[in-house]
């Protein structure tokens, strides 16, 4: 389960706000956030058995999240990973939406996946979310299509539009909105696939459980001059914090 929140083009000094939480096995092997070795423009976290991320930017502001989708069915063959995606996005000149009509979803186990450039937003799903790109806006997504009705993506959503109105956006507010550990309600637990506890558990938009949870927050903030600001901060299996790693940039500079 993996939650994003993201507000494009519904603030008057940031164009793009982006809060999400990473939620993975503890013992996957990952890389904290940076700047990739092997390719000195990308900034984000990275996912080490696989080799792609769930979350990055890159220098000349393009941005790019996958999510994957609970309870999808298994497809045939080996698939490729849905890690990739993000990373070939921010490596392509296509625009969002041209990006995605390139996809072959069949490819992919069940994703999610929004990119954005310095102006565009845009959405695709291989599991009935519609190839579209999206008008400002406030969006949520977790394990289903883009703004299911999901306690924690509505909770989430509701959150950062007040921060939003409020004139209250900032690093701070924005990991209280994504260390919230309420569950939600009964009715969303899955009987059956996992031990009820685990199910409930995982209805919360920051999930502790021994061996599955939040692995990290991540913060974006690009301002309407292109500078960035991007925050990721790790926790263990506890709950409790474990890293951190900050950087800032300004978009269009490349290396």
């Amino acid at each position: 389960m993996c939650l994003v929140v993201l507000a494009f083009d519904a603030h008057p000094e940031f164009p793009l706000i982006v809060a999400g939480n990473r939620d993975e096995f503890h013992a996957r092997p990952t890389q904290d956030a940076a700047w990739w070795p092997d390719d000195a423009n990308i900034l984000g976290g990275r996912d080490l058995l696989a080799g792609g991320t769930w979350l990055a930017m890159h220098r000349n502001g393009r941005f790019a999240t996958v999510t994957n989708y609970r309870d999808a069915e298994a497809k045939s063959g080996k698939l490729r990973s849905r890690g990739h995606l993000v990373a070939e996005f921010l490596q392509s000149k296509l625009s969002p939406i041209d990006y995605l009509r390139g996809i072959d979803d069949t490819l992919y186990a069940g994703f999610n996946l929004l990119v954005a450039d310095r102006g565009r937003l845009a959405y695709l799903s291989n599991e009935g979310g519609e190839l579209r790109e999206l008008p400002a806006g406030i969006y949520g997504l977790s394990n289903a299509t883009l703004d299911a009705p999901w306690e924690k993506v509505k909770r989430s959503k509701a959150r950062l539009q007040v921060l939003i109105d409020q004139g209250d956006v900032n690093q701070t507010q924005l990991l209280r909105l994504l260390g919230d550990r309420e569950k939600g309600p009964l009715n969303e637990v899955r009987p059956g696939r996992l031990p009820y506890a685990t199910a409930h558990a995982i209805t919360a938009p920051f999930i502790v459980l021994p061996d599955y949870g939040t692995r990290c927050s991540s913060i974006v903030q690009m301002r309407s001059d292109g500078r960035c600001e991007f925050l990721e901060r790790r926790f263990d299996a506890s709950g409790k914090q474990s890293g951190e790693s900050r950087m800032s940039f300004s978009a269009g500079v490349n290396r």
